[in-house]
């Protein structure tokens, strides 16, 4: 890797402020000071900016439960992001592995893993996602017994042609659901309630695959071990 690259990759420097501080004088590698961009560095290399050693990022694999109001995207709008409740160097190079909505609460997975985040949210893999449903209406009876088959049959969703993936409904009252999705189409939940004419008032989901939240409170993260990392491969 260039040196100058490097430099944009461990610090907060642009690849243009690296070559400045590159040609004052700053970075020595391996104990002698190195002006020149272009110059190759490794992983057995030592780096110190001011002094101060340098070691790339590695990949990262983060748990977080989002809180309402905070928004699963990168670019800064009327909301917090969720990149913006993880404290960590390079945070905004974590990507949200799917999405929620703002007003939605629950696990929201973030990653730099771009080929683990595929394993995570491609319908191929059949990895579940369970969400905790307020309806606005009761759904009961003969209704509930046609909204339990209507999920698992898959259903057609309004502007679409292609039906959903079959999806598992329990209700806890009759107005508390829990619906298990194996894929994440946009308002999904909300758009399948409508379909059986009822409205979503609450949505939270409580665990993706393997991964539930458990004691983690609202608005709090924390990087997942490598045998929760592995339990997708």
């Amino acid at each position: 890797m260039r040196l100058d690259r490097f430099l944009s990759e461990t610090t907060d420097l642009t690849r243009s402020l690296a070559k400045k501080v590159l040609h004052r004088g700053e970075v020595t590698v391996n104990g002698e000071v190195v002006k020149q961009p272009a110059v190759q560095v490794g992983e057995q290399d030592r780096v110190l900016w001011v002094d101060e050693p340098l070691a790339l990022v590695g990949l990262r694999y983060i748990m977080l439960n989002k809180p309402a109001g905070v928004e699963c995207t990168a670019r800064r709008g009327l909301y917090p992001r969720a990149i913006d409740l993880i404290e960590l160097p390079k945070a905004e190079r974590l990507q949200t592995v799917g999405r929620l909505d703002v007003d939605t609460t629950g696990m929201v997975l973030l990653t730099d893993d771009g080929q683990w985040s595929h394993r995570v949210t491609s319908p191929r893999k059949r990895c579940g996602k369970l969400y905790r449903v307020t309806l606005a209406d009761p759904l009961e009876g003969e209704a509930l017994e046609n909204a339990v088959a209507c999920f698992a049959e898959g259903v057609v969703l309004d502007g679409e042609e292609k039906p959903t993936q079959p999806a598992e409904l329990a209700m806890l009252t009759p107005v508390d659901a829990e619906l298990t999705l194996y894929e994440g189409k946009y308002h999904q939940v909300k758009r399948m309630f409508g379909a059986i004419g009822n409205r979503v008032e609450g949505l939270h989901r409580v665990s993706i695959g393997p991964l539930s939240l458990g004691e983690l409170a609202p608005g709090k993260w924390r990087e997942l071990t490598d045998v929760e990392v592995a339990a997708f491969f």
